[in-house]
């Protein structure tokens, strides 16, 4: 007797609905490839790039072109040269740090619209993508 397989314990969704689940997805995330091929291509109009975690880990190392606002950091006041018009797409250290969540909840409170880097700044060295800073060192730091 052959034993079920374990992937298959709980039936795939229909494509209906996995259209609606990875479409809603990709609404919230961005991959690092995506954005270091955008970066390259000059095609940065619509969008900035935001390091959510602490000043001295963003002067340590950051996404070329990156600004920083610190999650703690966001509100009304501090975000009011911010154009509404763009998304911002948030990151931090990894998929252990939540900086980028916190942040991009912010903005979004604030009325901005946001998505999240999967993976954070550890996820696009690890691709080899550049990095700008007084080093090369990622930590946490939020």
């Amino acid at each position: 007797m052959t034993n079920p397989a374990r992937v298959l314990t709980f039936p795939a969704a229909t494509p209906s609905a996995a259209v609606a689940r990875f479409g809603a997805e990709l609404e919230f995330e961005v991959d690092p490839d995506d954005l270091a091929r955008d970066l390259a291509d000059g095609a940065r109009r619509g969008y900035a790039v935001v390091e959510t975690r602490a000043p001295e880990a963003f002067a340590a190392a950051h996404i070329p072109g990156a600004i920083n606002l610190p999650y703690r950091t966001l509100t009304a006041e501090s975000t009011r040269d911010l154009d509404p018009g763009l998304v911002y797409i948030c990151y931090c250290e990894s998929i252990f740090c939540n900086a980028a969540t916190k942040g991009a909840l912010a903005l979004a409170r604030l009325g901005f619209r946001v998505k999240r880097l999967s993976g954070g700044i550890t996820a696009w060295t690890a691709a080899g993508y550049p990095v700008e800073g007084a080093g090369t060192t990622v930590t946490c730091a939020c």
